[in-house]
């Protein structure tokens, strides 16, 4: 199988959307390790990526310019010849979603359908579509499975309903080689939207600070250390490449554990020796969804996918990340 994975990524034009966020920064080196051909596709000019910072951007091609750009898209995946794509592109804030509900349907809506209808025109074999736990909205039944309807009610979570409908009708309609991946919230070094929970945990607590809940402490969420993503990402193309039966499903991969905001915050205080610093819980969320839990049990069986990291080592890396980050950036001031 390992065999089979390798010459299966030696070569391939591989396109990555969204490739300076948290999850790229993390799958492209994955891409690029394994023999792809990667072609990245980058908004801004000098994006504060780990990406960037860690010179990625010099050994992979590099195309700059917008997910709603319909002729760029069209040109981007014939004149690479693109074979997979992993569609990362979204505006990804829950708060950003709130504040701007328009700017976010149009990336991760709009920025869907105008991806998967170039790759229609361009023949493209495998599209994988980022999604999240967030597309299933609110639920009384929990864990969330794969065949859970999909209810978003609030921005973000309606935006993600919507881009997986979207590429379920293109697989079902038109045959196109689309497969969805579902995660947990991810975590892990080189996150610098420090407004999440975790990164901004481990920021405050750099700082000497207690850090402040926006919620009441006790929301539930799922979590995955990004580097398992990656993994899944990757097995997640592999397969859809071996059993076309995949097309137009989605999988969901998560650690599939419950903790609170507060209890989450208290664990990551005690691995950095700081349990002294209390934090201080605002209540003031408002058009979140309380409580989501993910079964990978399809992922497991149907993928042999399983997280190589558990939530306290993913803590326990990501803390190390972060406290070389400010270190480094410290002795640079």
């Amino acid at each position: 199988m390992r065999e089979a994975a390798n010459t299966f990524w030696h070569g391939r034009p591989t396109l990555v959307t969204g490739a300076t966020g948290l999850l790229g920064s993390w799958l492209v080196p994955a891409l690029h390790q394994r023999g792809a051909d990667v072609t990245v596709l980058v908004r801004d000019a000098l994006p504060r990526s780990l990406l960037v910072a860690d010179g990625w951007l010099d050994k992979v091609n590099v195309v700059r310019g917008s997910l709603t750009d319909e002729s760029l898209l069209r040109r981007v995946l014939a004149e690479y010849g693109v074979q997979t794509v992993f569609h990362l592109g979204a505006q990804t804030l829950v708060g950003v979603a709130k504040t701007d509900p328009l700017g976010t349907l149009e990336a991760n809506v709009r920025g869907t359908w105008l991806l998967l209808e170039a790759a229609r025109q361009a023949g493209v074999p495998q599209v994988i579509v980022a999604s999240s736990d967030k597309a299933y909205g609110d639920s009384e039944h929990l864990p969330y499975r794969e065949d859970h309807p999909l209810r978003g009610r609030f921005p973000y979570d309606c935006s993600k309903s919507c881009a997986d409908l979207i590429s379920t009708m293109y697989a079902q309609t038109y045959g196109l080689g689309v497969a969805i991946a579902r995660c947990g919230n991810l975590f892990g070094g080189g996150d610098l939207n420090f407004s999440r929970l975790i990164p901004g945990v481990i920021m405050a607590t750099l700082r000497g600070q207690p850090f402040q809940i926006r919620s009441d402490g006790l929301f539930v969420r799922d979590f995955l250390y990004v580097e398992d993503a990656a993994q899944a990402y990757v097995e997640l193309a592999q397969a859809l490449g071996r059993d076309s039966s995949l097309r137009g499903q989605a999988f969901n991969f998560g650690l599939e554990l419950r903790p609170t905001m507060l209890a989450l915050t208290q664990q990551v205080l005690q691995i950095m020796g700081r349990t002294d610093l209390q934090p201080q819980v605002l209540n003031v969320a408002s058009a979140e969804i309380r409580e989501q839990t993910l079964d990978a049990g399809k992922a497991r069986q149907v993928l042999g996918w399983s997280p190589r990291h558990g939530m306290d080592e993913g803590l326990r890396r990501t803390v190390d990340w972060y406290t070389r980050h400010f270190e480094t950036l410290a002795t640079q001031r």
